[in-house]
C-alpha cells in the first residue's frame, strides 16, 4: 500500500536489528486518514470472503480493525483483552496464551464467549506481524468458538521474522500491506510493493 510505505519510509525507523518504530502514525499517535485508507485496503483484499466481524487484540490493533469494519459496512469489532478484569469480564471466556515479541512477556488473551458466535466468519486484523503469536492466539480463540478465520490482515509484516511464513504454511490467507525486510543503520528496508502480501 503506497501511503503506508511512504509513511514507514518518512516517519518510521529501526532500533537494533528487530524493532520497527512506527508509533508516530500507527499505534501511539494515529494518522486517521492513513488508517482509513488501511481499512479500505483490507476491504479490497478480503471483499470476496464472507466476513461477519473483525477480531483484533488490544490495544494497537484496534484502530485498523475499526477502519476495516467501517469499510466492510460497519461490522462489529471484537478485541481480545490481555488481562482479566473481574468487574467487566466474566469467567465464561475463550482464552489463548500469547507471547509478545514487543514486550518480551507471555499473556493470556480472552474474549467473552457470547461475543463470538459459533459459525461466524472472522477477519483478524493487527498492526504488526512478527513471530505470528498474536494471530495464532486469535485464530485459536476463533477455533474454540467453532467459528472460521476468513483471513489475517496485518498493516506491517516483519519479513525477516518467521510469523508470516508460518501462518501461510498453516493454510491461513495472510495479507500484509507493507513488509519490512530489514533494518540498516536505523533505516527500514521494505519489500517491493508487489511482494507485500
Amino acid at each position: 500500500m503506497k501511503e503506508l510505505r511512504e509513511a514507514i519510509l518518512k516517519q518510521g525507523f529501526g532500533i537494533g536489528h528487530d524493532i520497527v518504530k512506527v508509533d508516530m502514525f500507527l499505534n501511539h499517535r494515529l494518522d486517521i486518514a492513513l488508517l482509513t485508507n488501511i481499512g479500505q485496503a483490507f476491504y479490497e483484499a478480503f471483499q470476496d470472503e464472507p466476513v461477519d466481524m473483525i477480531l483484533t487484540i488490544e490495544a494497537s490493533g484496534i484502530a485498523a480493525a475499526i477502519t476495516t469494519a467501517q469499510a466492510f459496512g460497519n461490522l462489529p469489532v471484537i478485541f481480545a483483552k490481555k488481562s482479566r478484569t473481574t468487574s467487566t469480564l466474566s469467567s465464561d471466556v475463550y482464552e489463548a496464551k500469547v507471547y509478545s515479541f514487543t514486550h518480551k512477556s507471555e499473556n493470556f488473551i480472552r474474549i467473552a464467549k457470547n461475543y463470538l458466535p459459533k459459525g461466524s466468519n472472522v477477519l483478524i486484523i493487527d498492526d504488526f506481524l512478527a513471530n505470528g503469536e498474536a494471530a495464532e492466539g486469535l485464530a485459536e480463540i476463533v477455533r474454540q468458538a467453532g467459528a472460521h478465520v476468513a483471513g489475517i490482515g496485518v498493516c506491517i509484516e516483519k519479513g525477516f521474522q518467521a510469523g508470516g511464513q508460518k501462518l501461510r504454511n498453516e493454510g491461513y490467507r495472510v495479507v500484509s500491506l507493507a513488509t519490512v525486510t530489514g533494518i540498516e543503520n536505523g533505516r527500514l528496508q521494505l519489500a517491493d510493493a508487489d511482494d507485500a502480501d
